[in-house]
């Protein structure tokens, strides 16, 4: 049957789907727009699985913070055309609203919620289709905390959000720390948080690299600890050197500020690590 224009660029505006492609899925649904859609979406499906194996190294990652809730995601794709694309940023915000405002427990929940009547796992898959290259929601963080701040990097490769344990009246503090977690990536905000799993193998590569070096098998458990001592001092939020004044710690310049501040969690994610 005939398509009229005016019946394609309509599909193509609620599909974001390439006109042609539009007006060959009107003509397999013998005009029914409805149908248009679902095989629309269907081919993004199809398309998705192909891609599957691609690499998505590029993309757009987002955060948001206000009050005491923050939320971060990752939107990956395969190119930094895409990734710089108005709609695809568009497309990114809108999950991380969606995320800010619902707050799911995990990226599996985050994919669940429907916007505008699809999954948000089903709209990354057709976005696939549209765009034509592997699309992936591949990270997604939540705080919720007294306070709450938000960085972005310039170019939306970076972000950071973290949370304090009470209110935090001074706006410079709060995006220091919060540059300070996306410059020096910290494992965790004290040397306490760190999982046991890590602290067992900073110890067994201390020891190591301490055996190597020829030192006494006596002294191998002491040196490791030393090493340990420094790996909490550089991957620890609070103990780490502050980027803008490196002759005190994180918890030093927090503490000037309010001896009871202390920041409670984070989360980073970047496209380059």
């Amino acid at each position: 049957m005939e398509i009229k224009a005016a019946d394609a660029m309509k599909l193509r505006q609620a599909t974001n789907a390439g006109l042609m492609d539009c007006k060959i899925a009107l003509q397999e649904a013998n005009g029914d727009f409805d149908k248009a859609i679902d095989i629309i979406r269907k081919r993004g499906l199809i398309v998705a699985s192909k891609r599957a194996d691609r690499n998505a190294s590029q993309g757009c990652v987002l955060s948001r913070a206000e009050g005491g809730k923050a939320a971060l995601i990752s939107l990956n794709c395969e190119t930094d055309f895409v990734a710089k694309n108005e709609n695809y940023i568009k497309f990114a915000t809108k999950i991380l609203d969606t995320a800010f405002a619902q707050v799911p427990k995990d990226l599996a929940a985050l994919l669940a919620i429907k916007i505008d009547g699809r999954s948000i796992s089903d709209q990354v898959s057709e976005q696939t289709g549209v765009i034509g290259e592997k699309i992936e929601l591949s990270s997604y963080s939540h705080i919720e905390a007294e306070d709450t701040v938000a960085y972005i990097h310039p170019g939306n490769m970076l972000a950071t959000i973290a949370g304090f344990n009470k209110k935090v009246t001074d706006a410079q503090l709060k995006k220091d720390v919060a540059m300070q977690i996306a410059a020096m990536s910290p494992v965790s905000v004290d040397k306490t948080d760190v999982p046991a799993a890590i602290v067992a193998k900073e110890l067994e590569i201390g020891r190591e690299k301490a055996k190597e070096e020829g030192k006494p098998e006596n002294m191998l458990d002491k040196i490791a600890e030393g090493r340990l001592n420094k790996f909490f001092q550089e991957s620890t939020l609070l103990n780490q050197a502050f980027i803008k004044d490196t002759k005190q710690t994180v918890r030093d310049y927090i503490k000037k500020a309010d001896k009871d501040l202390t920041v409670t969690s984070f989360a980073r994610y970047s496209l380059n690590d």
